[in-house]
C-alpha cells in the first residue's frame, strides 16, 4: 500500500511539472510569437490552460479542488439572496454611516488641527 501512495505522489509531481512546462511553454510562446496576430497567441494561451488546467485536474490536489468547486455551488445554491429592496436599504445604510464617520473624523482632525496651530503658534 505504501508504495502505491509513493508511486501515486510521484506521478503527480510529473503532471505538475508538465503543467509548470505548460505555462512557462505559453509565456515564452507568447513572448517569441510577439510580433505575431494577438488573437493568434490569445488561442494559443486558451488551448495551453485548458490542457495545463485538464492535467492539473488529474492530481489529488486537483481532485480535492473539484471536490471543494462543486461543494460550494452546492452551498451557493442554499443561500437566502437578499431582494432588490433589501439590499438597496443596505447599501443606503451603509453609505450613510460612511458619510457620517467621515464627517466625524472630518471634524476631528480639523480640531486637532486648530489645537495644534494654537499651541505652536
Amino acid at each position: 500500500m505504501n508504495s502505491k501512495v509513493e508511486a501515486e505522489n510521484r506521478l503527480d509531481s510529473v503532471k505538475w511539472l508538465l503543467v509548470v512546462v505548460l505555462v512557462a511553454a505559453g509565456v515564452g510562446g507568447n513572448i517569441y510569437f510577439a510580433g505575431q496576430s494577438l488573437l493568434y497567441r490569445v488561442i494559443g494561451l486558451m488551448v495551453l490552460a485548458v490542457i495545463a488546467g485538464f492535467i492539473a485536474l488529474q492530481t489529488a490536489k486537483g481532485a480535492a479542488f473539484w471536490k471543494l468547486a462543486k461543494e460550494a455551488k452546492v452551498e451557493i445554491r442554499k443561500v437566502v439572496w437578499p431582494t432588490r429592496q433589501e439590499a438597496t436599504q443596505t447599501t443606503l445604510i451603509v453609505v450613510g454611516f460612511v458619510l457620517l464617520a467621515a464627517l466625524i473624523l472630518w471634524g476631528l482632525d480639523t480640531l486637532l488641527g486648530w489645537l495644534a496651530s494654537q499651541i505652536i503658534g
